[in-house]
């Protein structure tokens, strides 16, 4: 069984996120996390990256969406919004829409922003949007997570974020990476329990 963890990532502070979670997922008993990435998008028609990415993760297939157990997604925050690469490849599941290939599988979103009020949580919300389309159940990181009340940087109830700085330059915090992971650690089990059959 394994958990799709799909992102797009500028300046690598979504896939140190995406890392982390990874983590969670794999904490989880007979779960595997499987990375994936989401190539950039051109203004203008023409090939905006190479087939096979230079470094990090495999670019996603459609095919990866109808073999995972739960997804979760992340991307930057662009004005309070998803990026347009995530946005572009979710506009592209039109058939797995049709098909019902994400009914009823676990599904969460994560974040990074430079500024702590930069619009995680709106960012997050709209990743959620798609999803719910799709049929998914959103799981999210409740309160009885002690790091979600003490958190000073990134971290909400919708989803694990990072603030990085308006220079890039911090360093995802312990609590951050401690969210992150029970992020992961939720859809895996939430995916595990949804795969027994009664």
């Amino acid at each position: 069984m394994e958990i799709l963890i799909l992102y797009y990532s500028r300046n690598g502070s979504v896939a140190q996120l995406a890392r982390a979670i990874a983590r969670g997922v794999e904490e989880v008993e007979g779960v595997g996390a499987r990375l994936r990435q989401v190539p950039s998008v051109a203004p203008v028609t023409q090939t905006a990256q190479p087939a096979v990415p230079d470094e990090g993760a495999p670019y996603a297939e459609l095919r990866d969406l109808h073999d995972c157990a739960g997804l979760i997604i992340g991307s930057p925050t662009r004005f309070g919004n998803m990026a347009a690469p995530m946005k572009h490849f979710l506009d592209s599941t039109s058939a797995e829409w049709v098909s019902g290939a994400l009914v009823g599988k676990p599904c969460a979103v994560f974040t990074s922003t430079s500024s702590m009020h930069g619009g995680q949580e709106s960012t997050l919300l709209s990743m959620m949007l798609p999803l719910l389309h799709h049929g998914m159940l959103v799981v999210g990181i409740p309160f009885t997570e002690p790091a979600i009340n003490t958190t000073t940087t990134g971290g909400t109830p919708y989803g694990a974020s990072h603030v990085a700085g308006v220079n890039r330059d911090r360093p995802i915090s312990d609590d951050e990476r401690t969210l992150a992971r029970a992020l992961g650690r939720r859809v895996a089990d939430v995916a595990r329990r949804l795969a027994v059959k009664p």
